[in-house]
C-alpha cells in the first residue's frame, strides 16, 4: 500500500512527521493535484475510515494532508474533492506536541492509525518506529485501533467509536 503526503508547509520542518516519512522513503510527497483519486484522510469527511476501504487504498494509495491544526479547516476546505475522503475515528495523540489530546494526531500517527484499521498493523508499527514517541501512540490507542480494525464498514466503525466513548 503506497503512502502519500501533501505538505502545506505550515509546521516546523524539524518536527514535521510527514517530511521525515518522505525522507525515509516510507511515503511519497505529492502536490495538491496528486491527491486526486487517492484515499485521503480528512477530518472534514462525513465518512469514517473502515476495513472496507482497504481495496481502494491498495489500488490508489493512502494519503494524508500535513498542515497546522490552527489552519487545518481552511486547508481541508480548499483541498476538498482531491480524493475519496475518510475521517479517522476517535484516537488520542501520542506525539509530544499534542500528547493526550483527542483527535490531534500528527500526520505519521494518522497514517499509522489508518494502516492499522486497514489491516496493515506491521506497517503501522514500522511507521511509528521511526519516532521516539511512536510506541506511545500505538500503546495508548491499542484497544480502539483493534476494535476499529475488526469493524466491517464505516457505520460499524462509528458504532465502535460511540461504544468506546461511553
Amino acid at each position: 500500500m503506497e503512502l502519500y503526503v501533501y505538505d502545506a508547509d505550515q509546521c516546523d520542518p524539524r518536527r514535521c512527521t510527514s517530511k521525515k516519512l518522505v525522507h525515509l522513503g516510507l511515503a511519497n510527497e505529492v502536490q495538491a493535484g496528486g491527491l486526486q483519486g487517492r484515499l485521503v484522510l480528512s477530518p472534514a469527511s462525513g465518512r469514517a475510515l473502515s476495513p472496507a476501504d482497504r481495496s481502494l487504498a491498495e489500488e490508489r494509495g493512502l494519503a494524508a494532508i500535513d498542515c497546522s491544526w490552527n489552519e487545518g479547516s481552511e486547508v481541508f476546505r480548499r483541498l476538498r474533492g482531491g480524493g475519496s475522503g475518510r475521517a479517522l475515528p476517535f484516537l488520542v495523540a501520542g506525539n509530544p506536541v499534542n500528547f493526550g489530546k483527542p483527535l490531534r494526531l500528527s500526520t505519521a500517527e494518522a497514517l499509522a492509525a489508518a494502516l492499522h484499521i486497514l489491516g496493515e498493523k506491521d506497517v503501522a508499527r514500522e511507521v511509528m518506529s521511526k519516532f521516539s514517541w511512536g510506541h506511545t501512540f500505538l500503546e495508548v490507542n491499542e484497544e480502539p485501533l483493534d476494535r476499529y480494525a475488526s469493524a466491517g464498514n464505516s457505520s460499524e466503525v462509528v458504532d465502535v467509536q460511540m461504544d468506546y466513548l461511553r
